[in-house]
């Protein structure tokens, strides 16, 4: 099936320039090397709107190690070699590699690089020796027409390639059997060749024969020429000889010139080595004359040394004396140094017990000194406690009187607001620019309004639902039965921390 497609029409493409700008791997393909089953394209639809997107889908076989210059192209059928694509994709890696079930993969081109004709083409995987892989059935780019007869032309016109791919392929076999034909021709013109080739040989073996004769007329010639040769060759001979001579005099002289160098520079070695022997032999003398001085001080250090033995018997036996004293006096200070660290140890003590009164009264210090400053803290959050509960007091007082007055006010403010004034009573909606009746901001605030977050409730059967909301915004004291603001946490936790140290105390 890929291969009927792939062999229909023979138009020679240009290729179109691709999206992207390296240019792929291509060869010429043969058809019958390539392998078209190793990728299979899947979900290849028969015509594709123009202007559109489209996704190529398709599937990798065992048999195929993809790589990273593998790419997918749109050629138009009937191509001969991987040049003539219309544009490529590069094809993605597998994500799972060297997997042993099959891949599926796909590739999107975008619509702008798209054929713009009604062309059959079809999606072609190459790989990155330009080897063309896999082929899929050939599409058109236009709308797919809903008209039934449309549909037959085109399967017609189908068939009518299929006749066309048919008619190629004979004439394909035709044209191998006159390859074959031309070669069985080549093979015989070779051996035409090869016998005039032998018949040649034979002709020129008998023009050997012929020029021998010709040989031996020109030998007596050639012993001349070669006697003249001869004798030019000792005369060159000769001559070579003395220009070697020539050479070899000059080397030598050469030579004789840089041996008077290295006799010059032996020379003065041999005078700066005389000059350190006549060193070395000054050093010598007065080494003898210090030899002498070193014997006479040895004398000196061995009459030196006897007297010192002779001190050194005595001060052994004053040692001995002083040894016995030495021990004696061990034995004593053995017995100080164990009454010291008796009262080095007491002294520790008491020294550990000094530290622990000094730390224990710093303590207390400390203690007396953070007493006083909470007591303090505690007047001072006291009176502000008192000013709160003073503040809350009143307030207490003014939301029982609004409440009070809350029904009263509702009425009317409901009544002031639904009268018109009789200047008005010509207009059908009232004049725009006349004022209505103020209300107080306070009666606004008793149609019960959160005082916290400002939250309206203004029908008398949410009285419950507000005062749970009133009450959700306060805090109220685990030790008496204060209230505060949750807004004002740090006073609560104070009132709080005012209670702890009350019960401390």
């Amino acid at each position: 099936m890929f291969f009927s497609f792939v062999l229909s029409q023979n138009s020679n493409m240009e290729a179109v320039s691709c999206n992207n700008s390296d240019e792929p791997p291509t060869s010429a393909v043969l058809l019958d090397t390539c392998h078209f089953s190793q990728v299979i394209f899947t979900n290849v639809e028969k015509f594709y709107i123009p202007g559109a997107d489209i996704t190529c889908h398709y599937n990798l076989s065992q048999q195929i190690t993809p790589r990273r210059k593998d790419w997918v192209g749109i050629f138009r059928v009937g191509w001969k070699t991987t040049r003539e694509y219309y544009t490529f994709m590069w094809a993605p890696l597998p994500s799972i590699p060297n997997s042993s079930g099959a891949e599926f993969q796909q590739v999107l081109f975008k619509a702008y690089y798209l054929p713009k004709d009604d062309e059959y083409y079809q999606f072609c995987y190459v790989d990155q020796d330009g080897q063309v892989r896999g082929a899929s059935v050939p599409f058109q780019f236009r709308a797919e027409a809903e008209d039934d007869m449309l549909v037959v032309t085109t399967q017609g016109e189908v068939e009518e390639i299929k006749q066309q791919n048919t008619t190629y392929f004979y004439e394909n076999q035709k044209l191998k059997e006159k390859q074959v034909n031309l070669q069985e021709q080549n093979k015989d013109l070779q051996e035409k060749l090869r016998v005039a080739e032998e018949e040649k040989r034979e002709f020129e073996n008998k023009v050997c024969l012929l020029q021998t004769g010709t040989m031996e007329l020109q030998r007596a010639q050639d012993r001349q020429a070669l006697e003249i040769t001869s004798a030019q060759a000792e005369l060159a001979a000769v001559v070579e000889h003395k220009i070697k001579l020539q050479k070899e005099k000059e080397d030598l002289e050469r030579i004789m010139g840089n041996l008077r160098i290295s006799n010059e520079k032996l020379d003065v070695e041999v005078n700066r080595l005389k000059k350190q022997i006549t060193l070395l032999e000054t050093q010598s003398s007065s080494t003898e004359t210090e030899l002498c001085q070193v014997k006479e001080e040895r004398k000196n250090m061995l009459t030196e040394q006897e007297q010192l033995e002779k001190k050194l018997k005595t001060t052994l036996n004053h040692m001995d004396q002083l040894q016995s004293q030495v021990q004696s006096q061990q034995k004593e200070l053995e017995d100080l140094q164990r009454k010291g660290q008796n009262k080095t140890r007491h002294l520790e003590q008491l020294k550990e017990e000094n530290r622990q009164l000094n730390a224990n009264y710093f303590r207390e210090q400390n203690l007396e000194e953070e007493l006083k400053e909470k007591t303090l803290l505690l007047q001072t959050l006291q009176k502000e406690i008192n000013e709160k509960e003073k503040e809350n007091q009143c307030l207490r007082r003014e939301n029982e009187g609004l409440m009070a007055h809350l029904p009263e006010m509702i009425d009317d403010a409901s009544a002031g607001l639904l009268t018109q004034s009789p200047e008005n009573t010509d207009l059908l909606y009232g004049n725009p620019y006349f004022a209505c009746p103020e209300i107080p901001d306070a009666d606004l605030v008793s149609v019960k309004e959160c005082p916290v977050c400002n939250e309206v409730f203004p029908n008398e059967d949410e009285e419950q639902q507000y005062a749970d909301h009133v009450r959700s915004h306060l805090l109220d004291c685990p030790y008496c039965c204060e209230t505060f603001d949750k807004s004002n946490k740090q006073v609560y936790d104070d009132h709080v921390y005012c209670h702890g140290l009350d019960k401390c105390l």
